[in-house]
């Protein structure tokens, strides 16, 4: 068999299980992060986090995909593990920047409604006070 079909073999064993891996961590660990920014619906984190595993694994398996084929021709061993690193270096660099990429948008998200939370006082207003009148005004004087 050539070396060149054993490296595309490899490197789509590997490829795969990495973002299989990745994708199942981060959307394990994401559910937390999307209550929060998605104020505690939980049906609505579910259901983001879905959709972003499956976006993830598309992008990353169409990056793989297409990324699969070499134009050297692997001749010995030296030669497989060297086409390997590099192919296997890229999709980690990929995945990794499209794990910082998800984490960047939510966390704008996230900031978006804090900032929202803490515009709205804490206790509805209970009246209005005029000027001259409270605890702080000057006492009144007599003329």
């Amino acid at each position: 068999m050539d070396l060149t079909v054993v490296a595309y073999v490899i490197y789509l064993l590997i490829s795969v299980a990495l973002t299989i891996w990745v994708a199942r961590t981060l959307s394990r660990n994401g559910k937390v992060f999307l209550a929060d920014v998605l104020h505690g619906n939980e049906k609505l984190a579910d259901a983001v986090n879905h959709l972003l595993v499956v976006g993830f694994y598309l992008v990353n398996l169409g990056f793989v995909t297409l990324y699969l084929k070499s134009s050297e021709k692997v001749a010995d061993a030296r030669g497989l593990f060297d086409a390997l690193s590099v192919k296997v270096g890229v999709v980690l660099l990929v995945l990794g920047v499209m794990h910082l990429g998800n984490v960047y948008v939510l966390n704008k998200i996230r900031r978006r409604g804090l900032m929202e939370r803490e515009q709205t006082p804490p206790v509805p207003p209970q009246g209005w006070t005029g000027p001259g009148t409270g605890p702080w005004a000057a006492p009144a004087t007599k003329v």
